[in-house]
């Protein structure tokens, strides 16, 4: 009974630690990117890419493996879902509805690219990218150039999706921000079952261990005697 009863209460939680810390990192993390590069403070600007560069394959990795609705299996659809979400069927998952799984995919992949687009950038006077020196002029152009772009198209994603939050939860009336604060809210309630945090976490070191020692081994300048 006391098994059962446990069961009942982790299948009631719809986000479960990992993507609640990981989502509310982004919100945090994103405007200190912007801050940090306006005000060339580019040591922090870098730490803070990489930070963002551990915690996206961290949630893609927790995509595949991690609890029930944290997985892309459970609310990526394709577009014969999406028309019928759109005719007002309603959402497979009680998660995300189809144009919110993957503006979430979206999301992460722009984080991605424009995080690691990055690594290859430079300010032209003091600072200089991990991967800058593995790299020929042409492509650090052109990652500059990613960079730029990507972070713009990131604005414009983060506003469509603050947008769409406050449409849901004020026009709504859905407790999404409630759901991604404790877990679950009444309607945001979960089905599936819950995976142990702590395996989040070791997969965010290892990823955090293999990106350090990768740039470990990036080029480093010739010194100049």
């Amino acid at each position: 009974m006391r098994d059962k009863a446990r069961d009942k209460t982790q299948g009631q939680t719809l986000w479960d630690w990992p993507v609640r810390v990981i989502h509310w990192s982004f919100v945090v993390l994103i405007p200190l990117a912007w801050w940090t590069a306006e005000e060339s403070l580019y040591e922090y600007h870098e730490w803070i890419g990489l930070t963002l560069i551990t915690l996206v394959i961290t949630r893609i990795v927790w995509g595949f493996v991690g609890s029930a609705h944290a997985r892309f299996s459970d609310f990526l659809v394709g577009p014969t879902a999406i028309a019928a979400y759109l005719r007002g069927q309603g959402a497979r998952s009680p998660g995300h509805n189809p144009l919110g799984a993957w503006s979430v995919v979206v999301l992460l992949a722009l984080l991605l690219l424009q995080a690691g687009s990055g690594l290859f950038n430079t300010d032209d006077i003091l600072f200089n990218g991990p991967l800058y020196y593995m790299a020929s002029d042409g492509f650090r152009n052109v990652m500059g150039e990613i960079h730029d772009i990507a972070f713009n198209l990131l604005l414009w994603f983060v506003a469509l999706h603050i947008a769409a939050v406050l449409y849901h939860q004020l026009k709504l009336k859905e407790k999404l921000l409630q759901a991604m604060i404790r877990g679950r809210a009444d309607g945001r309630e979960g089905n599936g079952f819950v995976a142990n945090p702590v395996w989040a976490l070791l997969i965010g070191s290892a990823v955090a261990a293999l990106t350090w020692w990768g740039l470990s081994l990036a080029p480093q300048p010739t010194p100049i005697w």
